[in-house]
């Protein structure tokens, strides 16, 4: 891989902020922070491009909750398609934790955990997506 060198100049606080937060996130040095927020605003163009995504849902449910298993359930089956896998934790008598492996479109991602994550039980939800940059089709999961 062929490296290329360039210069930013940055005003003198956003520099030291910078260097701060280079330090606390235990970067090696500036260059690979940098690569790093770049990388991050590509796959985040890509999410909004509605590209080929694989996410991260996780929720935290009070399984007491009237019909909430089968409801969560329910809709896991009807978009098994986008499921990689899903694991089921009881953290406590009232509490389950559920993460769900997602594959596909990332629209179709979002729509599903949102459906999801307002579930009346759950308590709270969040979905992390990222992406390769591919633009190839999903690998047996998603569209």
């Amino acid at each position: 891989m062929k490296l290329i060198r360039f210069g930013v100049s940055l005003p003198e606080e956003l520099s030291r902020k910078f260097d701060r937060l280079i330090k606390r996130k235990n970067y090696p040095n500036r260059s690979e922070a940098i690569r790093d927020m770049i990388r991050r605003a590509l796959v985040q163009e890509d999410i909004d491009s509605d590209r080929v995504v694989a996410g991260v849902l996780s929720l935290l449910y009070d399984h007491h909750k009237t019909a909430i298993s089968e409801t969560l359930n329910a809709l896991q089956h009807d978009h098994h398609k986008s499921i990689i896998s899903t694991t089921h934790v009881h953290l406590d008598h009232d509490n389950c934790l559920e993460v769900i492996l997602l594959h596909g479109r990332a629209r179709d991602i979002k729509k599903f955990a949102d459906g999801i994550i307002s579930i009346k039980g759950v308590k709270h939800g969040g979905l992390h997506l990222t992406s390769t940059g591919d633009t190839a089709q999903t690998h047996g999961h998603g569209r």
